[in-house]
């Protein structure tokens, strides 16, 4: 799996949210300024040859969907951004929320006991 472009990400998480839809859908979820049609078109072809959407034919027409669902691909960006600015380390990344946003100790007890009840549902 590659990570997604911004722009990538951005139709993605419309259509993790619409399950399916044509460029037209997607492209009416989005914010002024909306890009040009083709734009999201081109980007969806993009992301259906990296294998992040599928699509059903109608004649000329495509009803794209995703193929990768959006907690696979939340936990694979997580994990590279994890490896990439804290060698890894959940706890360095805990650490440097906890300096930055000066979190108390309650805060943080409250983290890490959803960390772990996540942990064992999974």
């Amino acid at each position: 799996m590659r990570e997604l472009t911004k722009a990538e990400e951005q139709v993605m998480q419309i259509l993790w949210q619409i399950d399916k839809g044509f460029v037209k859908d997607v492209l009416d979820r989005m914010e002024e300024p909306k890009p040009a049609y083709n734009t999201i078109s081109t980007i969806v072809r993009i992301l259906e040859k990296k294998g992040f959407v599928g699509y059903v034919a109608y004649g000329k027409t495509h009803e794209y969907y995703p193929l990768v669902d959006k907690t696979t691909y939340t936990r694979f960006y997580l994990r590279n951004f994890l490896k990439g600015y804290f060698g890894g380390s959940f706890a360095g990344l805990v650490s440097f929320f906890a300096k930055e946003d000066q979190l108390d100790i309650r805060e943080l007890e409250e983290l890490l006991k959803r960390v772990k009840n996540e942990g064992d549902e999974g």
